[in-house]
């Protein structure tokens, strides 16, 4: 099976070990794997703020560049949610142009969705260990309904404990470009989450969305927490990251809050 992976801008500028679990995932799976080199954005930040001409520019760059692929697959749900249905939004006015677009929007697919939905993945790569809890993003749960699939391939690995904690639904405040015009509201969501993660005990949280990763180890460190880790599900898929040591609740607890 022929895949494109589409490594999306924040991992492939703030983590790009993400990207390579993925690869690792994949070939696991009997993918062959190309990356094209071209590649940059999405779109969706354009799009969210009102830039639909850069969005269509975007999108027809992807297009030419992914259009070859029988699969195209990302570690992002936000993004998985921009191409496959958005991208027909913007291009509602060119049916000839739909086609295509909508053709690709259907092969294209989150990560886990991909791992579990279409390949059926039984075994995993490489073996991880510890305590951890899952934080649902919204675009990924939201927009390509990703909430088991991401749970069933943890339980392929045997060292790991998944902690369900409270609301794992919920939004952690990031969004976008949410984050940057409501700070006081994002934060606010955000500190919310991370008392969810605190009451759930695990010395880790695990999520498929790097702009939420961000966002929560961010808000984790400057509020004094700097022992509670922020993972991407494909890490701990791929057994890249180093294990999570035992870590007693209390030891993750933060420090006194900073506005």
């Amino acid at each position: 099976m022929r895949v494109g992976l589409f490594i999306t801008c924040l991992v492939d500028v703030m983590r790009p070990e993400i990207a390579e679990a993925t690869v690792r995932l994949l070939e696991s799976a009997g993918c062959t794997v190309e990356v094209p080199m071209a590649q940059t954005c999405c779109g969706q930040p354009g799009y969210n703020s009102g830039d639909t001409a850069s969005a269509r520019d975007l999108a027809r760059k992807f297009l030419a560049e992914f259009e070859r692929f029988e699969h195209v697959v990302l570690p992002s749900g936000s993004c998985g949610g921009m191409i496959r249905h958005h991208y027909p939004v913007l291009f509602a006015d060119d049916p000839d142009l739909r086609v295509r677009i909508d053709a690709l929007a259907s092969r294209t697919w989150e990560l886990t969705s991909f791992l579990h939905d279409v390949v059926g993945m039984k075994s995993l790569p490489g073996r991880f260990e510890g305590e951890v809890t899952y934080h649902d993003s919204c675009s990924g749960l939201r927009e390509l309904g990703v909430q088991a699939q991401p749970r069933a391939l943890l339980a392929l690995q045997p060292g790991v404990k998944l902690v369900e904690m409270k609301d794992a639904r919920a939004c952690c405040g990031f969004g976008g470009t949410f984050a940057v015009k409501y700070g006081d509201i994002s934060t606010a969501i955000v500190d919310e989450k991370i008392e969810r993660i605190h009451a759930s005990g695990a010395p880790c949280v695990v999520l498929g969305d790097l702009g939420c990763m961000l966002n929560i180890e961010g808000r984790l460190r400057r509020t004094g927490d700097t022992t509670t880790r922020v993972l991407h599900v494909a890490q701990v898929l791929a057994g890249d990251a180093v294990p999570i040591p035992a870590v007693p609740a209390a030891a993750a607890a933060p420090a006194a809050k900073e506005a």
